[in-house]
């Protein structure tokens, strides 16, 4: 029986891939691909000539029994366009059913926008919440923002170019003015990065033409910020958790982080509750 080896390969700068992601490749049955277009170019490029198939949103079920009864008689290598596989492109669902069909499933690290954009940020890298690409809607935009706007993780994003201002205005409505990162282009021709606060980011892209891949790093909610819950909001979100069966010492450590009472005033209130 194979192995499923998801390969990370480069976000733009061929010379990023790493000699094991190479040798996978080389060696590998079958090669999984989410755009063979893209591939094609990385494979001809160090000369790999390992068999590819296409593997995307749209046919990724249909293909599952394909790669499966490859897997079978060898190793599979899974890549995305660009970047770490099963991040923001199909690979979930083929790592599922090749766990579930008993096969070894082994990643080969390496390139990653969103961690890559986050470390030269300049913002706290210690806690972080990835989020991948916001609602293309208004409407969800905003709700989906509103529902982390309490978090204290640095937060991030991925965004296109058409939406990039119709989201930072979103941003600025919802979160306030915080400070930002906007990593355009990583590791590229063009690779740009964007540090200050989100209204001046808002005026740079207005003065151009926001182009290629957008990846968004923003503070989190500083905790002298951060809104105490009334004990009515809190004594709503104990109840929404006791109903989940997780325990008073649980609870207490989850919602202070964001509701701005200690643990044991929480831990208290669970018991009561109890």
């Amino acid at each position: 029986m194979g192995t499923l080896f998801l390969v990370a390969t480069p976000i733009g700068n061929l010379e990023d891939i790493s000699a094991r992601a190479l040798r996978i490749l080389k060696e590998s049955k079958l090669i999984a691909a989410e755009d063979t277009r893209h591939t094609k170019i990385l494979l001809d490029h160090f000369n790999i000539k390992t068999p590819y198939t296409s593997y995307f949103e749209h046919n990724k079920l249909h293909k599952l029994d394909l790669i499966l009864e490859k897997l079978s008689q060898g190793d599979v290598a899974l890549v995305s366009d660009a970047g770490t596989p099963a991040i923001n492109d199909p690979g979930y669902e083929l790592v599922k059913a090749a766990l579930a069909s008993s096969f070894d499933v082994r990643p080969v690290p390496g390139p990653s926008a969103p961690i890559s954009a986050l470390t030269v940020s300049g913002l706290p890298t210690d806690s972080f919440l990835y989020l991948g690409y916001l609602p293309h809607k208004t409407n969800e935009r905003k709700k989906s923002i509103e529902q982390i706007s309490e978090q204290p993780h640095t937060l991030i994003f991925l965004e296109a170019p058409h939406r990039l201002l119709d989201s930072l205005e979103d941003i600025l409505e919802t979160l306030g003015n915080r400070q930002i990162c906007i990593a355009r282009e990583m590791t590229k021709l063009y690779e740009e990065y964007f540090r200050g606060d989100i209204t001046e980011a808002i005026t740079y892209f207005k003065s151009k033409e926001p182009r290629g891949e957008f990846t968004l790093v923003i503070e989190g909610k500083k905790t002298e910020d951060r809104r105490r819950w009334t004990e009515d909001e809190l004594l709503k979100a104990i109840k929404k958790e006791l109903k989940k069966d997780k325990s008073a010492k649980e609870i207490s450590a989850e919602l202070a982080e964001s509701s701005g009472w200690n643990k044991k005033e929480i831990y208290n209130l669970v018991n009561k509750v109890k």
